[in-house]
C-alpha cells in the first residue's frame, strides 16, 4: 500500500499507430506535441489519441485490488483488424466499446441458443432407432409427444367463435348535449372488448342495437 500526491500536473497522451507493413499496433505515451512515427521503413497511421493524464490525489491505492470498472470507458475507441474474404486486405474499423459489448452479448447468446439446438439434435438421432421410434410397437402420437417435448414445443390449433354480451353501464353527458345525444354511436366510438390474455385475440365487435337509454 502507498500513498502518491501528484504536486505539478502534466497533460499526457497515448497514440496507437498501426504499421501498414506488418500490421503493428504501436502505443506511445506522449507529453509533447504530437508526432507521427516510422516502422518498417514507412510511415504509420494514426488510429486513436486517449487522454493518459494522471490526475492529482491524496487516494490510497492498493495496487493488488484495481477496481477495472474505474478503467471502463464505454466510449472508448478500440481498433479492429477486418479481412476481406475476397480481396484478403485488411481494414482496421474503429468501435466504442459499448457496440462491441453489444456485439459481444449477441454472439453469446448465438452461441447458447447453437449450443441448445445441437443438444436437441443429439436427442432426436438418439430415438431414431429399432428400440425407440423405429419400433413398429411405437404409436405416432408417442413419437410426436417425444419431438414435442425435445423441441420444447406446444402444438395448438386455432379456434374461431362468436358470442353475444350484454353490457350495462352509464355515461355522464353534458346538459346542453342531452337532446341531441345518441348513446348507440357515442359507445361505438368509445367501448372497446379486449382479452386478458396473450393467446385470445379480439378480431372485431358491433354494437347490434342498445336496449335502452333512460335518464336519471
Amino acid at each position: 500500500m502507498a500513498r502518491c500526491t501528484i504536486l505539478d500536473m502534466e497533460n499526457w497522451y497515448k497514440d496507437t499507430h498501426l504499421c501498414t507493413i506488418c500490421d503493428a499496433l504501436i502505443e506511445v505515451t506522449r507529453k509533447d506535441d504530437f508526432r507521427n512515427i516510422w516502422h518498417c521503413g514507412g510511415e504509420c497511421n494514426l488510429l486513436s489519441v486517449e487522454d493518459a493524464t494522471i490526475h492529482p490525489t491524496n487516494e490510497r491505492n492498493e495496487m493488488e485490488t484495481t477496481d477495472t470498472q474505474s478503467l471502463y470507458n464505454p466510449n472508448g475507441l478500440i481498433a479492429l483488424r477486418r479481412i476481406d474474404e475476397t480481396t484478403k486486405e485488411n481494414t482496421y474499423p474503429l468501435f466504442k466499446a459499448v457496440d462491441l459489448e453489444g456485439i459481444l452479448n449477441k454472439n453469446n447468446l448465438l452461441e447458447q441458443r447453437i449450443e441448445h439446438q445441437e443438444k436437441q439434435i443429439g436427442k432426436i438421432i438418439d430415438n431414431l432407432t429399432t428400440e425407440g421410434w423405429y419400433n413398429p410397437n411405437t404409436d405416432k402420437a408417442e413419437v410426436l409427444k417425444d419431438i414435442c417435448e425435445i423441441l420444447d414445443h406446444t402444438p395448438t390449433q386455432t379456434m374461431n367463435w362468436t358470442v353475444t354480451l350484454t353490457v350495462a353501464g352509464s355515461t355522464e353527458v353534458n346538459l346542453d348535449e342531452v337532446e341531441d345525444f345518441d348513446v348507440r354511436y357515442f359507445l361505438a366510438d368509445n367501448l372497446s372488448v379486449d382479452s386478458n390474455d396473450f393467446t385470445t385475440e379480439v378480431d372485431s365487435w358491433d354494437i347490434d342495437y342498445v336496449d335502452s337509454q333512460d335518464w336519471q
